[in-house]
Protein backbone atom coordinates (compact mmCIF):
# COMPACT_ATOMS: atom_id res chain seq x y z
CA UNK A 1 0.00 0.00 0.00
CA UNK A 2 2.53 2.74 0.97
CA UNK A 3 4.75 2.01 -2.32
CA UNK A 4 1.22 3.00 -4.29
CA UNK A 5 0.39 5.68 -2.23
CA UNK A 6 4.09 6.64 -2.91
CA UNK A 7 3.95 6.63 -6.43
CA UNK A 8 0.52 8.08 -6.58
CA UNK A 9 1.00 11.36 -4.63
CA UNK A 10 4.59 11.41 -5.89
CA UNK A 11 2.93 11.18 -9.34
CA UNK A 12 0.82 14.17 -8.57
CA UNK A 13 2.91 16.33 -7.17
CA UNK A 14 5.68 15.86 -9.89
CA UNK A 15 2.99 16.14 -12.72
CA UNK A 16 1.05 19.24 -10.77
CA UNK A 17 4.38 21.09 -10.59
CA UNK A 18 6.00 20.29 -14.42
CA UNK A 19 2.70 21.39 -15.79
CA UNK A 20 3.29 24.99 -14.09
CA UNK A 21 6.58 25.46 -14.09
CA UNK A 22 6.81 25.61 -17.62
CA UNK A 23 4.84 28.89 -17.79
CA UNK A 24 5.04 31.29 -14.47
CA UNK A 25 2.74 33.71 -15.58
CA UNK A 26 0.25 31.87 -15.35
CA UNK A 27 1.27 30.30 -12.41
CA UNK A 28 1.06 33.74 -10.57
CA UNK A 29 -2.15 34.19 -12.25
CA UNK A 30 -3.64 31.45 -10.63
CA UNK A 31 -2.54 32.35 -7.06
CA UNK A 32 -3.51 36.04 -7.97
CA UNK A 33 -6.98 34.27 -8.33
CA UNK A 34 -7.45 33.28 -5.08
CA UNK A 35 -6.94 37.01 -3.75
CA UNK A 36 -5.76 35.30 -0.48
CA UNK A 37 -2.04 36.84 -0.41
CA UNK A 38 -0.43 40.35 -0.85
CA UNK A 39 -0.28 40.98 -4.40
CA UNK A 40 3.85 41.32 -4.12
CA UNK A 41 3.55 37.70 -2.99
CA UNK A 42 1.75 36.63 -6.05
CA UNK A 43 4.70 36.42 -8.27
CA UNK A 44 6.94 34.24 -5.89
CA UNK A 45 4.54 31.78 -4.77
CA UNK A 46 3.82 31.48 -8.22
CA UNK A 47 7.38 31.25 -8.94
CA UNK A 48 8.95 29.13 -6.10
CA UNK A 49 5.51 26.70 -5.80
CA UNK A 50 5.94 24.47 -8.90
CA UNK A 51 9.58 23.61 -7.88
CA UNK A 52 8.61 22.83 -4.56
CA UNK A 53 5.90 19.94 -5.68
CA UNK A 54 8.49 18.70 -8.06
CA UNK A 55 10.62 18.39 -5.16
CA UNK A 56 8.26 16.69 -2.82
CA UNK A 57 6.84 14.07 -5.50
CA UNK A 58 10.55 13.24 -6.83
CA UNK A 59 11.17 12.48 -2.61
CA UNK A 60 8.09 9.94 -2.50
CA UNK A 61 8.77 8.27 -6.05
CA UNK A 62 12.29 7.39 -5.22
CA UNK A 63 11.01 7.08 -1.66
CA UNK A 64 13.68 9.49 0.16
CA UNK A 65 12.65 11.10 3.52
CA UNK A 66 9.08 9.75 2.75
CA UNK A 67 7.80 10.65 6.48
CA UNK A 68 8.81 14.22 5.95
CA UNK A 69 8.24 14.42 2.17
CA UNK A 70 4.44 13.07 2.94
CA UNK A 71 4.16 15.59 6.08
CA UNK A 72 5.56 18.20 3.11
CA UNK A 73 3.16 17.04 0.74
CA UNK A 74 0.33 16.93 3.26
CA UNK A 75 0.43 20.53 4.56
CA UNK A 76 0.37 21.70 0.78
CA UNK A 77 -2.42 19.52 0.45
CA UNK A 78 -4.53 20.97 3.25
CA UNK A 79 -3.76 24.65 2.34
CA UNK A 80 -4.86 23.54 -1.27
CA UNK A 81 -8.25 22.45 0.39
CA UNK A 82 -8.84 25.74 2.51
CA UNK A 83 -7.77 27.93 -0.30
CA UNK A 84 -10.69 26.30 -2.99
CA UNK A 85 -12.14 26.14 -0.19
CA UNK A 86 -11.92 30.28 0.78
CA UNK A 87 -12.93 30.55 -3.16
CA UNK A 88 -15.68 28.58 -3.23
CA UNK A 89 -16.97 30.03 -0.05
CA UNK A 90 -16.50 33.48 -1.64
CA UNK A 91 -18.70 32.72 -4.63
CA UNK A 92 -15.07 33.38 -6.79
CA UNK A 93 -15.21 31.35 -10.21
CA UNK A 94 -12.06 30.00 -10.75
CA UNK A 95 -10.01 27.52 -12.24
CA UNK A 96 -7.93 25.76 -9.55
CA UNK A 97 -4.81 26.18 -11.29
CA UNK A 98 -3.69 22.53 -9.76
CA UNK A 99 -2.40 21.18 -13.03
CA UNK A 100 -1.34 24.81 -15.00
CA UNK A 101 -4.35 27.19 -16.17
CA UNK A 102 -5.90 28.78 -13.68
CA UNK A 103 -7.91 32.41 -13.15
CA UNK A 104 -11.33 33.61 -13.99
CA UNK A 105 -14.04 30.92 -15.19
CA UNK A 106 -17.41 31.34 -16.37
CA UNK A 107 -19.68 30.68 -13.02
CA UNK A 108 -21.02 27.73 -13.79
CA UNK A 109 -17.49 26.25 -14.67
CA UNK A 110 -15.87 25.60 -11.56
CA UNK A 111 -15.33 21.88 -10.30
CA UNK A 112 -14.88 22.81 -6.41
CA UNK A 113 -16.41 20.01 -5.36
CA UNK A 114 -14.25 17.40 -7.36
CA UNK A 115 -10.65 19.40 -6.05
CA UNK A 116 -11.61 19.49 -2.96
CA UNK A 117 -12.24 15.88 -2.71
CA UNK A 118 -9.15 15.11 -5.04
CA UNK A 119 -7.53 17.00 -2.22
CA UNK A 120 -8.50 14.98 0.56
CA UNK A 121 -7.90 11.75 -1.21
CA UNK A 122 -4.37 13.26 -1.60
CA UNK A 123 -4.25 13.97 1.96
CA UNK A 124 -5.07 10.51 3.37
CA UNK A 125 -2.23 9.06 0.98
CA UNK A 126 0.06 11.64 2.56
CA UNK A 127 -1.19 10.22 6.09
CA UNK A 128 -0.64 6.87 5.08
CA UNK A 129 2.75 7.58 4.21
CA UNK A 130 3.19 10.08 7.32
CA UNK A 131 2.16 7.08 9.49
CA UNK A 132 3.66 4.22 7.25
CA UNK A 133 6.95 5.26 5.51
CA UNK A 134 8.98 2.15 4.68
CA UNK A 135 7.93 0.57 1.00
CA UNK A 136 9.49 -1.42 -1.80
CA UNK A 137 11.98 -0.28 -4.20
CA UNK A 138 12.36 3.00 -1.76
CA UNK A 139 15.88 4.69 -1.43
CA UNK A 140 14.85 4.46 2.31
CA UNK A 141 14.97 1.26 4.08
CA UNK A 142 13.97 -0.10 7.74
CA UNK A 143 16.90 0.64 9.72
CA UNK A 144 15.72 -2.81 11.90
CA UNK A 145 16.13 -5.05 8.90
CA UNK A 146 19.87 -6.42 8.39
CA UNK A 147 21.32 -5.85 5.16
CA UNK A 148 24.44 -8.21 6.09
CA UNK A 149 26.84 -5.74 6.08
CA UNK A 150 28.30 -4.56 9.14
CA UNK A 151 30.29 -1.61 10.37
CA UNK A 152 34.15 -2.65 11.52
Amino acid sequence: MSLVARLVLGGVMVVAGALKVTDPETATQAVRAYDLLPTALDAPVGLILPFLEIAIGLLLIVGFGVRWAAFAAGVFMVVFIAAVSSAWARGLAIDCGCFGGGGQVAPGQTKYLQEILRDVGLLVLAGWLWLTPLSKFALESDPHVSTGVTAS
